[in-house]
């Protein structure tokens, strides 16, 4: 689910064989995105997140409910006439309370903000009620999840987050120079239409597993989290206390499974 605008050429000099060669080469979009406050007649800066342009209200929706601030919230406005800005109509007061200040990285969902135990408070332990997971389907999902990433084929500089069942069936996939926003594309996608929780579903990333990949499958009900890279020891510590399944370094032939081993078939 990558647009056009998630993509952008570069003239670039490549050194190969003794020589450098002038070349255009396509590289990832990164620019600010700046969530603002409906107050009275004007309006507030909320927060301003780096992130690939497209998809913005999903990401914002995924945002919002990430931070629990999404029942403060009556309506979104992606602004046509001013790039980069999406306009949040609702409570004001409730929302600068609750919200993260300063600027949110492509890097970072959390920088610096919250803990296994706040998580603990917002997120239930997620419910799986289908069969046990196959292995083999598992690592099959980092494929499939390959296939919905043009952006990343073109530049190399996309991360991706796609949702699963358990047979293996991609439902949506999205990219994103931040690990974190396309986890909040996902999960926005999701929220428009009803879904959440997300049970019996399995979150596939492209990156390592930091702690705000594991906070954003849990407030989202997702029980089963997969990547391609590392997790880091809190997210692991989180998963474990949320019971949250966590499987890392998924490779063609291999896995390593740090949490919530029991949804795997033995």
């Amino acid at each position: 689910m990558t647009r056009p605008e998630a993509v952008t050429a570069a003239r670039v000099l490549t050194y190969h064989a003794g020589r450098l060669t002038g070349r255009e080469d396509a590289v990832a979009v990164e620019e600010p995105l700046e969530l603002r406050v409906q107050d009275g007649d004007g309006s507030v800066t909320l927060a301003v997140t780096m992130r690939t342009p497209g998809h913005d209200r999903e990401l914002v929706l995924g945002w919002l409910h990430a931070e629990g601030l999404l029942e403060a919230v009556t309506r979104l406005s992606v602004l046509r006439d001013t790039p980069n800005v999406v306009l949040i109509r609702g409570d004001p007061e409730r929302l600068r309370a609750g919200a993260r200040s300063g600027v949110t990285s492509a890097a970072c969902g959390v920088c610096g903000s919250g803990s296994v135990e706040r998580l603990s408070v917002w997120a239930a332990p997620p419910v799986w009620t289908a069969e046990p997971l196959a292995p083999e389907v598992l690592l099959g999902l980092p494929g499939r999840l390959r296939a919905a990433q043009p952006g990343f084929a073109a530049t190399g500089g996309l991360h991706a987050a796609g949702l699963f069942t358990p047979a293996g069936d991609r439902l949506a996939a999205f990219e994103d120079v931040g690990r974190h926003n396309a986890v909040d594309k996902l999960v926005g996608w999701a929220l428009e239409r009803g879904q959440l929780p997300l049970t019996d579903r399995v979150l596939v990333t492209s990156s390592r597993a930091g702690f705000e990949i594991v906070q954003k499958a849990a407030l989202a009900g997702i029980p089963v989290v997969l990547t391609v890279g590392a997790p880091s020891s809190l997210a692991v510590e989180t998963a474990t206390a949320l019971n949250l399944t966590l499987i890392g370094f998924a490779r063609a032939d291999h896995f390593n499974v740090y949490a919530g081993a029991e949804r795997l078939q033995p």
